[in-house]
């Protein structure tokens, strides 16, 4: 059987070996005493590939964050990275750690939003995340009124595809997720409520020949050449299922990653494109376009309201989630 590496004197550990007991290898609670100095730094040299830059995100020296690494390297009796001459890489075990490493900043974010909660009253700041829909047609005035009852919480917000609200949940960049419910749940950990309604409508440049009808429905928008978005986006997806049932095929000639984009593609004519109403209301004024209803049921879209149960979510993201869903039920969509 082969030996373990001496351990050197002052060492706080040693690498254990596969070939050690089980009873040597199991890592003792007691011996862990990093700080979360030692764990930001450890995350940022994972994200920046480069103990010097993350030294220097960390206003460390570079001896010092080496130290720091071998230590934990050394309490964990593991190895986390791999030393090349051009970066740090982390190993297998790096790459499994880094998770918990996260998961555990996020702890001590939300029991530090928690502390300033019960200290000073309602007071921290919550993450949200919302798909781009809802975060043009209704998050910014719930945010308002929700800063204006409370003025101590910050809010802060990420726009992205409603797959990447539910990626954000997951991952715990986020604590609130407002996304489209025709994309796949997020975990059923999560608790979901009904948010918001909004409805789509076909915007074409003035000159396009469905530019002069009242209603039109997705056999006539199946044979229009197509602006859309991209192709991970809830609308591109809903395109490509109301395609498939039809046995269609869509002719999409550009994609865009927002909506101003799309708008000004169709705006140069090549290709018409579906819109939610209060963004087209709001974007699409030019005399150049023209917005025509969609007289089919899937032109109306619902929105969810996602969020961990307590105690994994902040006090401050809780009552924003709350004052979401208590403003959702106030003043639904008009009809």
């Amino acid at each position: 059987m082969s030996k373990a590496p001496h351990t050197p004197p002052g060492s706080a550990a040693r690498y254990i070996t596969k070939d050690e007991p089980g009873a040597l290898r199991r890592l003792a609670l007691d011996r862990i005493r990093f700080d979360l100095t030692s764990i930001r730094l450890f995350i940022a040299t994972v994200e920046h590939g480069s103990i010097s830059r993350a030294a220097g995100r960390q206003c460390l020296a570079v001896t010092a964050a080496s130290r720091r690494i071998a230590e934990l390297e050394a309490q964990f009796g593991v190895a986390l990275f791999q030393r090349r001459p051009h970066g740090m890489v982390p190993t297998d075990a790096g790459r499994g750690l880094l998770a918990h490493a996260r998961a555990l900043m996020q702890s001590v974010e939300r029991m530090h939003n928690d502390a300033v909660a019960h200290a000073q009253g309602h007071k921290g700041l919550a993450r949200v995340a919302a798909c781009t829909s809802a975060a043009l047609q209704f998050l910014p005035a719930d945010i308002r009124a929700h800063q204006e009852a409370f003025p101590d919480i910050d809010i802060e917000t990420q726009e992205g595809t409603s797959y990447g609200v539910i990626k954000a949940l997951v991952q715990g960049t986020a604590e609130v997720g407002i996304y489209e419910a025709g994309v796949s749940a997020p975990p059923a950990t999560m608790r979901t409520r009904p948010y918001r309604e909004d409805r789509l409508v076909l915007v074409t440049h003035r000159g396009h020949p469905l530019a002069r009808r009242r209603q039109v429905g997705f056999d006539d928008i199946l044979l229009c050449d197509l602006v859309g978005l991209n192709e991970d986006s809830a609308l591109s997806m809903l395109l490509v299922r109301l395609a498939a049932s039809r046995d269609g095929k869509l002719n999409v000639r550009v994609r865009a990653r927002s909506f101003d984009t799309m708008l000004a593609m169709i705006q140069a004519e090549l290709g018409v494109g579906l819109v939610p109403q209060g963004v087209a209301r709001w974007l699409a004024v030019s005399k150049a376009f023209r917005q025509v209803e969609i007289a089919e049921p899937w032109a109306r879209r619902q929105f969810v309201l996602c969020h961990r149960h307590a105690p994994d979510i902040s006090s401050a993201a809780l009552s924003v989630a709350e004052f979401l869903a208590e403003s959702a039920q106030r003043e639904p969509l008009p009809a």
